[in-house]
């Protein structure tokens, strides 16, 4: 990801929490003061402001809404590029050359339905977050129906991440064994649960300076991970011999959900939104930084299929060769950056469960439930990423379930109950067209994927 650092990010990060990636994307920060995400009936939410540093966040917000147009540009490109970069080679070998044009072709769509979020946040300035704009388009229900969907989505990059972890800390082992007397695990699980375990005292953290490091971390891991991809096409010795196959249309099901989980950033595009010193601009922030990353996508792929053909993971680092010192640099960077993660993805469930916690407890209390909360979940998702060792089945179930809804089905449902009576005809037409066509390739993809799944696990208990 590019994402400035230092004093701009810290900043930033007063305002959204460190305006992180999204996997969905996302990178995962939804909301920086994200303790607003109330769901009780028919009420606005009233949480109190969180103090960072003594300052309060709300304020905050009204007087330091400075980020300029290229700042947000680069924040917003931060956000989307997250897993995608990984998987884009796999999808356009899978799918075919074809398959590049709807790859393109959500891009776009993703990039108005953020158009249509930031035209909610116009119709009322005191909208602040995506919940916000849920509840305010179907009230307690649509706040409800939103935060659901964004802890999901969460929940289950973060298994993502996790099984990535996983996958490249076996190639970087290879040939090492490892026993434990007390559990029958393989070595592969070992390096898993240790990696995962020393990640886990960030879950702890209440200091958000310290979360918005190790977001920093994580951006500089993803940028690790594009110069040693872009090294190894220039320099490593792979030939672009490898011919990409025009269409599998059987494939399309598959390629939707991780496609569309590689453009999931809509969740904190609203706090992007009321950091802009102009927030007028925020559609043309969306149209230049889906531009940068559909080009970063679609070059990404093209290049991967050409380099390893039908042999390319669906995590394009695992293709690499296996000898050169980039090779080692690149999967290093992988694991680095699951890592770095856990505590930014649980950021928002933690400010929210103790926000929930009576205020007669004593902040050393508070911090032990939420840090006792979060390690129960990362043992959860380490579990289930141990147990559903497929990354691009989860990622494209993550992206056919929850990503669609996020990304293309809630905004444009909210848009429309907002704005309901200014809009024409031929722009309600689009938008049911595309509520329609996410709600198709949706509920296809999802049942396709749990297929696969099903058969992957069906094997596995015969023998």
């Amino acid at each position: 990801m590019f994402k400035t650092s230092g004093k701009s990010l810290s900043l930033q990060y007063k305002t959204q929490l460190d305006n992180s990636e999204s996997v969905h994307n996302a990178d995962f920060t939804m909301h920086r003061a994200n303790c607003n995400i109330c769901m009780e009936e028919s009420k606005q939410c009233h949480c109190d402001p969180i103090n960072i540093e003594g300052t309060n966040v709300d304020a905050e917000h009204d007087t330091k809404a400075n980020c300029s147009f290229t700042h947000a540009v680069i924040n917003m490109v931060g956000m989307l590029i997250g897993l995608g970069q990984l998987s884009t080679p796999y999808t356009l070998e899978q799918g075919g050359w074809a398959s590049s044009f709807l790859l393109i072709g959500l891009g776009v769509v993703c990039a108005y339905s953020s158009h249509l979020l930031g035209k909610c946040l116009e119709k009322n300035p005191k909208l602040r977050s995506y919940v916000d704009i849920g509840g305010q388009a179907f009230g307690a229900k649509g706040r409800f129906l939103a935060a659901t969907f964004i802890y999901m989505e969460i929940f289950m990059v973060l298994v993502a991440y996790t099984i990535s972890l996983h996958d490249n800390l076996i190639t970087i082992f290879l040939g090492t064994h490892m026993r434990l007397h007390l559990a029958k695990l393989s070595t592969a699980q070992l390096l898993s649960i240790g990696a995962v375990l020393i990640a886990l005292p960030s879950l702890w953290l209440r200091d958000l300076s310290s979360i918005s490091f190790l977001s920093t971390c994580g951006i500089l891991m993803s940028l690790v991970i594009f110069v040693s991809l872009a090294y190894t096409a220039i320099f490593g010795g792979v030939q672009f011999h490898h011919r990409i196959p025009v269409l599998h249309l059987h494939n399309i099901p598959l390629i939707f959900g991780i496609n569309i989980s590689s453009y999931g950033g809509h969740i904190v595009f609203p706090n992007l939104h009321k950091s802009m010193k102009d927030p007028s601009k925020f559609t043309k922030v969306s149209i230049v930084s889906f531009t940068i990353v559909i080009a970063f996508y679609t070059a990404m792929g093209f290049m991967g299929s050409k380099m390893f053909g039908p042999n390319v993971d669906s995590q394009v680092t695992l293709s690499m060769p296996r000898k050169q010192i980039v090779t080692k640099i690149v999967l290093w960077a992988t694991v680095l950056n699951p890592m770095t993660k856990y505590a930014l993805g649980f950021a928002p469930f933690a400010i929210q469960l103790e926000h929930r916690l009576p205020s007669s407890m004593s902040k050393r209390t508070k911090m032990i439930i939420r840090g006792s909360v979060g390690s129960f979940l990362l043992l959860v998702i380490l579990t289930l990423a141990l147990s559903v060792p497929y990354f691009e089945h989860v990622l494209c179930l993550t992206g056919s379930l929850l990503c669609v809804a996020l990304c293309l089905i809630f905004p444009c449902a909210f848009y429309m109950k907002i704005c309901w009576g200014q809009i024409s005809k031929p722009l309600l037409l689009l938008n049911l067209s595309i509520i329609t066509f996410g709600l198709l390739l949706g509920v296809v993809g999802t049942i396709s994927t749990s297929k696969l799944l099903v058969k992957h696990f069906q094997p596995a208990q015969s023998a």
